[in-house]
């Protein structure tokens, strides 16, 4: 099996780590000082009248320690609190000018440093990263003309179609107010009542709804920038452009009963599963697309391109592949990299511009006020992970935080005494201009009548799912409403989605006590393969494979998979019930790296069944059952080794698919590789 592609210079510094290189510190080795260079001779005591009497004020050393301790923590984000960052680079495949004159886009094959934090929505900085949710795909490219922030989701469309409603559909997804729950979950009465109310969510909802609100992985996910923005080249010419990051592991999801057990067992499984691959070398990688419409084709479609509920369906206007970005650099420090990282819609490189999308048009100031309320004032972009990789000049001065020393007597525009700079660039320079659209009409508080079709690309994407996918969905809708308290919100939402089909809605009905739903059910003619999971890449690299082992195995059949393993980048864990290592019945020893009370079978993607001889041979094989019945009820592949086939036997309750047995076949390994590459075996239904 061959793992996909992965960069050429995964080694190569780039631009930006240069320059944070200047600002990472190592404290190991020095003397503790005070934040001003004082060494301190004793760091565990405060200064006392006597060694039993009051501490006094002028102990400053403390009173620094305890004052910087009690400030440590910042206002975390309103929503995407709970976020992860690493660094890498985009590289493009090839030149874009005939669309644009973003300069990253410009040359077949320039590399721009890039900053990524994934991220959730509902749930604070202590929440668990796999709950089902909405989740944040932002990325910052240090380019040569400036920073460029390509803000985006793993839906391609957003929940409301005008900014007016983004407070209310946020207080509504947020833990209701007069008791602070549900954490990171939408199961509640607010959620679905905002959703029955305002209908236009009703596409957002079936992909919340859907496998893709629970990734496997965030390697494993998709991104979209969920705006819609221009293209402008040098001529003047714009396109209506949608970007799409397209993973090269393919759209992988777990199922909703593993994503509640393991934000259990593991809160932090989508951050540790990034930065264990990171660090392994085995560097995720995300194919840039976009998709593009001439400005001169905005009204040839059944639906309106700039409303933000909508697809642009693949198969309609296809993704053109323009680059990838590799992710191949953790964080040195959490909170001086991750945290305090700042993103913004309005960071714009010339050549890419704004639209009429209304959800675009208003977010362009909210994310500055949010960077300045979390980071003190208006000198967030100078911290070192904001700080453009190009120098900047402007007349801007002072305010919290300020370290930069400007050491000119003027700082204002239109002077002689610095002969009128730093002043203006001309477009043909590079300078930004907006892009001159001709606008008319009215001052009016409305939506346009093109935004108000709320069902056909709900019915879209319903048509487009597999039916294990459209069995989720029912699954996830039945799961949420049933926590629903108000009966009247719950057939609300029932009669909703009479509209998207009615065969779906009965069914939600049947499980949470609603009436069934009158009306007609709708026709849905088209589908978009390129939404469902099933039609995703499939490689067995990287997934995560546990094998259950004890003493007495078969040390070259046992060896000989592992190499297999290794060979096709599959990540290995070897399970026991102590740590330290078992060793064969030749003599191979292997290193046991997790023990049953420590880890669950829901982390795992495949299961390698070796067994063996354990000194409490019941708890042994009473753990070794409960991890094969877990991984065989989540349809995943299980291996079994020669010394293993009592912990699955086939009978009338069960049928083997995706079970490979190295007694029944000679080219197990290949066979067993094969299977992972699976990942499911929904037959076994």
């Amino acid at each position: 099996m061959e793992k996909p592609p992965e960069n050429n210079n995964r080694d190569e510094q780039n631009k930006k780590n240069e320059q944070l290189d200047q600002y990472r510190i190592k404290n190991a080795d020095n003397p503790i000082t005070t934040n001003e260079g004082l060494k301190v001779a004793n760091n565990e005591n405060t200064l006392k009248a006597g060694d039993r009497g009051p501490v006094l004020m002028e102990d400053f050393h403390f009173f620094q320690k305890q004052m910087h301790f009690d400030t440590e923590r910042i206002p975390e984000r309103v929503v995407h609190a709970r976020g992860f960052g690493v660094h890498g680079e985009f590289e493009a495949y090839k030149s874009m000018k005939k669309y644009t004159r973003a300069g990253f886009l410009q040359e077949e094959g320039l590399k721009t440093p890039v900053f990524v934090r994934f991220s959730t929505v509902q749930g604070g900085k202590g929440s668990m990263d796999t709950a089902r949710d909405i989740r944040g795909f932002a990325v910052k490219f240090y380019t040569d003309e400036g920073n460029y922030d390509l803000l985006g989701l793993q839906f391609p469309i957003f929940v409301i179609h005008d900014a007016f409603k983004f407070v209310d559909s946020q207080h509504a997804l947020k833990p209701e107010p007069h008791n602070d729950m549900p954490t990171a979950s939408a199961a509640h009465d607010n959620f679905w009542d905002f959703v029955a109310n305002n209908q236009e969510s009703a596409h957002f909802v079936m992909w919340a709804m859907s496998d893709r609100a629970v990734p496997r992985s965030w390697r494993m996910m998709e991104g979209f920038g969920i705006n819609i923005f221009r293209f402008v080249n040098e001529e003047g010419k714009s396109h209506f452009v949608r970007f799409h990051w397209k993973p090269m592991l393919g759209v992988h999801s777990l199922l909703n009963e593993e994503s509640l057990i393991i934000g259990g067992v593991d809160p932090d499984y989508h951050r540790r599963d990034l930065s264990e691959a990171i660090e392994r070398g085995a560097y995720p990688v995300y194919e840039l697309g976009v998709q593009m419409i001439a400005e001169e084709d905005e009204f040839k479609f059944d639906f309106d391109v700039i409303d933000p509920t909508k697809v642009w369906p693949e198969e309609i206007i296809p993704v053109e592949k323009i680059g990838k970005m590799t992710l191949n650099r953790n964080v040195d420090n959490f909170f001086a990299e991750t945290e305090q990282v700042a993103f913004d819609v309005t960071n714009l490189v010339p050549g890419i511009n704004f639209s009429n999308d209304p959800i675009l048009q208003g977010r362009t100031f909210t994310y500055k006020i949010t960077q300045q309320h979390r980071l003190g004032g208006s000198n967030y972009p100078d911290l070192p992970i904001n700080k453009s990789i190009c120098p900047f000049h402007n007349n801007q001065r002072d305010s919290f935080n300020r370290y930069r020393i400007d050491v000119d007597q003027v700082n204002y525009f239109r002077n002689s005494i610095a002969n009128n700079t730093p002043g203006p660039t001309p477009p043909e320079e590079g300078g930004f201009v907006h892009y001159p659209e001709q606008v008319e009409g009215k001052k009016v508080k409305a939506s346009s009548d093109t935004f108000k079709d709320f069902f056909s690309h709900a019915r879209l994407f319903w048509n487009s799912m597999s039916s294990v996918e459209k069995q989720h969905i029912i699954e996830a809708f039945s799961f949420e409403l049933a926590k629903v308290k108000d009966e009247s919100v719950r057939q609300q939402v029932v009669d909703m989605y009479v509209n998207v089909d009615k065969e779906m809605a009965k069914k939600i009905a049947e499980n949470i006590g609603a009436n069934p739903p009158e009306g007609e059910n709708v026709p849905v003619t088209l589908a978009s393969p390129a939404l469902s999971q099933e039609n995703t890449p499939h490689y067995p690299y990287t997934l995560k494979v546990g094998v259950i082992i004890a003493n007495g195995f078969d040390g070259e059949e046992v060896k000989n998979t592992l190499e297999t393993l290794n060979q096709n980048g599959v990540f290995v864990v070897l399970i026991s019930e102590k740590l330290g290592t078992v060793t064969g019945a030749d003599g191979t020893e292997l290193k046991v790296d997790q023990i049953f009370v420590s880890t669950h079978h829901t982390l795992y993607d495949s299961l390698y069944i070796v067994g063996g001889e354990s000194a409490n041979q019941t708890s042994f094989d009473i753990n070794t059952l409960d991890f094969v019945n877990g991984i065989y009820k989540y349809y995943k592949p299980i291996g079994v080794a020669t010394t293993g086939q009592s912990y699955i036997q086939p009978s009338e309750y069960n049928n083997l698919d995706g079970v490979v047995f190295a007694a029944e076949n000679q080219d197990f390994n290949e066979a067993f590789v094969s299977a992972i590459t699976v990942r499911r075996f929904w037959d076994r239904r």
